[in-house]
């Protein structure tokens, strides 16, 4: 008797324990295992082109994944005996999931016998990013069951969202846009830069559940996701298609290593069009080199050649020091530090006007008029055109090139005149000749055009800079020196249009040896030359079928320009060029 009042009020205790004085505390617990918490995934915004083509989406797809447990007991309640009609069809599941997903998802049946295993795993993933209708098929042929009847149905597939990154255009503009990794997550491009804005906010749901599943009037709280923002390039997407194109086919002619092609709006810095070769497809990048994947417009830092000429002659023109028609008396070579300098082409003493010291891409005339000028003034100058600080245009991995100071050497002042002994990236050049251009006036370029929230609220976007370098007058005196370039020879004008341009033949530097190894061409073409609103800059890389960037380079600007300026309303000139002296005697 003694015993049992001892155990009788132990059990008392512990009930006024268990529902009197912790009750609260063990409902909580018990509340808590009862909860399920189910991951809703947001979705990545979009990136268009500047018409609202689609060039980077976001479309539904599954995760299935298997529990083999369930699939090795074909959803058996474990806590009773099975009958045998459930052992059959325990024993049958294994090989009919398999032969399911063979049917749906391809591969070999033993693949999937081998996930199932022993059946004591509770998780394997299946497949990831799997159309939504897939999976649709495959919840049917489970419901149909063994039998294909209905009567024993299948258990132990599962489908989570997992979203798939598209590309419709392919291969157009993949080096701007980059591209997702495995785990949806931006690796490369604007996809990398703009991760975290495009990516959003997961949600979640938290409801109540037991064994047989989700308790109808129990606990249920969502926390919806937030999809992220979506963006609008200043991409013009065909036109990106057509550069891609000529630069493909410029490249294969000049039997060139590399490539870049950016075409600008000079009033604006918008950039319209940015080619990169070899270029990828975004949804493939697994079967690109991985040197493709970047984007060496913003990467790669060379030295520009005769391109900074144009540079130059507005500084000069700037401060009062040239016009077109500056008379210069050129002698073969010129001495310069330990050595001399040469131009491209044989000559003996010739008198050249400024306008021909660009027409003829004279690097001794060049360093002849910039000597006139000081050296910390000329670096101002090549500094507020943007050269030597990244232009922040939006894309990673931006070089900052190099750009040597006032303390620069004398040999060194020389060098930079005419384009060499200072490094760039295509887009600082061909927005800082944009400046030059287009009546004196630098703006920053720009690719990312305009942002929305999923609500189709506007983002604030960074603000773009514009400043003036050089003056009207000036700007208006580079025009006319460029268009000497094209009235040269016949054959680098384009019909309807007057154009003006600027060929680059420069030594390459290469980092491996630290040494000049091969050359780079390039050629800046603008139009019209009355007033400059589109400009097409080409840089080849190690060509193998010449040098020259007139020869090489000039024709893939000119076929740019010819499909840009009647796409963008630009009206044909109205007056032919002029042929101004280029000469004196």
């Amino acid at each position: 008797m003694v015993l049992l009042a001892v155990l009788l009020g132990t059990a008392g205790a512990r009930a006024i324990q268990l529902q009197g004085i912790d009750s609260q505390a063990y409902a909580d617990t018990a509340a808590k295992k009862m909860q399920s918490t189910k991951d809703l995934t947001a979705n990545r915004g979009a990136i268009t082109d500047r018409n609202g083509v689609v060039l980077a989406a976001t479309e539904p797809a599954m995760l299935i994944s298997m529990d083999p447990h369930m699939v090795f007991t074909n959803g058996a309640d474990e806590r009773y005996r099975m009958s045998e009609k459930k052992q059959a069809a325990a024993k049958a599941s294994p090989g009919a999931i398999a032969d399911i997903l063979v049917k749906h998802l391809g591969g070999r049946k033993e693949t999937y016998l081998e996930m199932v295993g022993d059946g004591t795993s509770k998780y394997k993933v299946v497949a990831r990013r799997i159309p939504a209708n897939t999976w649709v098929e495959i919840q049917a042929d489970m419901k149909a069951g063994i039998d294909g009847d209905g009567k024993r149905p299948l258990y132990g597939l599962f489908a989570t969202s997992d979203p798939v990154r598209t590309y419709p255009n392919r291969t157009v503009a993949s080096n701007v846009l980059g591209f997702v990794n495995a785990e949806g997550n931006g690796a490369a491009g604007l996809e990398y830069v703009l991760n975290d804005k495009l990516t959003g906010t997961p949600g979640k749901q938290v409801y109540d559940s037991s064994t047989y599943g989700r308790i109808p009037l129990g606990t249920s709280v969502m926390e919806p996701a937030v999809d992220g923002d979506s963006y609008v390039l200043t991409i013009d997407s065909d036109l990106q298609w057509m550069s891609e194109q000529a630069l493909a086919q410029g490249m294969k002619t000049a039997g060139a290593k590399t490539g870049k092609l950016i075409v600008l709006n000079v009033k604006t810095g918008e950039i319209l069009a940015l080619a990169n070769g070899p270029s990828y497809d975004s949804a493939n990048p697994g079967s690109a080199k991985s040197e493709d994947l970047g984007n060496r417009a913003v990467t790669e830092a060379y030295e520009p050649g005769s391109v900074q000429k144009v540079l130059t002659m507005a500084a000069l023109a700037d401060q009062g020091l040239v016009t077109p028609d500056t008379e210069v008396v050129v002698p073969p070579t010129i001495a310069s530090g330990d050595g001399v300098v040469r131009d491209s082409y044989s000559h003996g003493t010739i008198n050249l006007t400024a306008r021909g010291v660009i027409a003829n891409s004279s690097n001794i005339g060049t360093i002849q008029l910039t000597r006139a000028m000081d050296k910390g003034k000329l670096s101002d100058y090549l500094s507020s055109f943007g050269l030597g600080t990244k232009s922040n245009v939006g894309l990673p991995g931006e070089t900052a090139g190099r750009l040597p100071g006032a303390d620069m050497a004398d040999y060194t002042r020389d060098q930079i005149a005419f384009g060499q002994g200072l490094s760039v990236n295509s887009i600082q050049m061909a927005a800082a000749v944009a400046a030059a251009i287009n009546g004196g006036t630098y703006h920053q370029p720009s690719i990312i055009k305009s942002a929305t929230t999923a609500d189709g609220e506007p983002v604030d976007l960074p603000a773009r800079e514009s400043h003036r370098v050089v003056s009207e007058e000036a700007s208006k005196a580079v025009v006319d020196m460029m268009e000497s370039v094209v009235t040269l020879k016949d054959d680098r004008a384009i019909d309807g249009y007057r154009t003006i341009g600027k060929s680059g033949t420069a030594q390459r530097f290469d980092p491996k040896c630290k040494c000049y190894n091969g050359f780079t061409a390039s050629y800046v073409g603008a139009a019209p030359a009355e007033d400059p609103q589109l400009l097409v800059y080409v840089v080849l890389d190690q060509p193998t079928n010449g040098n020259l960037g007139s020869q090489l380079a000039l024709p893939v600007v000119n076929d740019v320009l010819k499909l840009a300026l009647p796409r963008y309303n630009v009206a044909p000139s109205t007056t032919t060029a002029p042929k101004l002296p280029l000469t004196f005697e």
